[in-house]
């Protein structure tokens, strides 16, 4: 397979993940990532570093609880290795507890292997969902 496939193979896995995002389910967005998956957050408090399936399903099941987001990719960005993107997303949406709106960036580094996500380092304003959760 040729860089330009592996990357479209790529870009359709973070594509499903991101409609199963949008759905809020969770499972579906776990068909698109592999067994030993690496989540991390770096600009949480404290920084989260969640590994395997079995860890990340139950904690993006409780986000997705939380949240009913609208997450759209604004701008994808190739690099060198086809097996790794930068991604620049946007969210808007409601914190359900509440019904306290929702809005954040993300830049997002995504690797790959088999066209499956791997590797999701995710970038974001933590005190955007601190400020939905402390509203109303």
């Amino acid at each position: 397979m040729g860089d330009d496939q592996t990357r479209a193979r790529n870009k359709a896995a973070v594509e499903g993940a991101v409609r199963a995002i949008n759905a809020g389910d969770a499972a579906g967005q776990m068909a698109h990532y592999t067994d030993d998956l690496v989540l991390e957050f770096p600009f949480a408090d404290p920084p989260k570093r969640l590994e395997g399936k079995d860890v990340v399903q139950p904690y993006l099941t409780t986000a997705l609880g939380l949240f009913e987001l609208d997450l759209r990719v604004v701008e994808v960005h190739d690099t060198v290795d086809p097996d790794e993107l930068i991604v620049e997303a946007a969210a808007t949406g409601t914190y359900t507890p509440n019904g306290a709106p929702y809005e954040n960036r993300y830049v997002i580094v995504y690797g790959f292997r088999d066209g499956l996500i791997c590797r999701q380092r995710e970038y974001y304003n933590p005190l955007a969902a601190q400020r939905s959760a402390a509203a109303g």
